[in-house]
């Protein structure tokens, strides 16, 4: 595959009766970083999108495609004027990447729905349920067995934002533990850290 280089031309100068040769770099970085840019807004709009869909807003994720769909579109466009440029080829990848990364940073920021917490302690699940509602969370416990005998499992239902939170302080006393979290869609009643009970409906739907 032939490499695309910088077209080279000369031309006469008037003014100084000399020829000066011009390289037309520029339309070519531009049209690189157009490429950049596209592909980036395409896989930021489809990793916000597939949030969307789990989520179940039907809206929300049918106008993202159709703004993934024209952006994806216009980059093929702008790559087809030509093939043979290692520079849009870098500019491609380089977007694709980076619109993963900046498509998960824009999905955690804006997530704002309600996750179901698993968490399983063998030796401090009295420790782990004094702490967890001293902090302010529910916590629904359930005597079990493992291979190696008794063991405590620990139910609660967070928001996104507090996820983290609550992992931090579930690790800090017992790094043992095994910790599994599952977004849910539907959520009736029940009582959340953080949110009044006057105003849990309202929250627990704009999740």
């Amino acid at each position: 595959m032939p490499l695309s280089l910088p077209r080279m031309y000369a031309r006469y100068d008037g003014v100084s009766g000399g020829l000066r040769a011009e390289m037309d770099l520029l339309p070519l970085l531009l049209r690189a970083l157009l490429i950049f840019t596209l592909r980036m807004l395409d896989i930021t709009l489809y990793t916000i999108r597939v949030m969307m869909v789990v989520r179940g807003k039907k809206k929300a994720a049918w106008g993202i495609a159709f703004l993934q769909s024209l952006a994806y579109l216009n980059t093929i466009h702008v790559i087809v004027m030509d093939m043979h440029s290692w520079l849009n080829m870098i500019a491609y990848a380089t977007g694709f990447a980076t619109g993963l990364v900046v498509g998960m940073l824009l999905a955690k920021r804006i997530s704002s729905g309600v996750t179901h917490l698993r968490i399983i302690s063998s030796c401090y699940g009295l420790y782990l349920i004094a702490h967890l509602r001293s902090a302010g969370y529910a916590v629904t416990e359930i005597p079990a067995k493992g291979r190696d005998g008794s063991v405590t499992m620990l139910h609660c239902m967070v928001r996104q934002q507090d996820l983290l939170e609550i992992t931090n302080l579930v690790e800090s006393i017992d790094p043992s533990a095994f910790i599994t979290e599952q977004s849910l869609r539907l959520i009736w009643r029940g009582f959340w850290h953080g949110i009044p009970k006057h105003r849990l409906a309202g929250a627990v739907q704009k999740g």
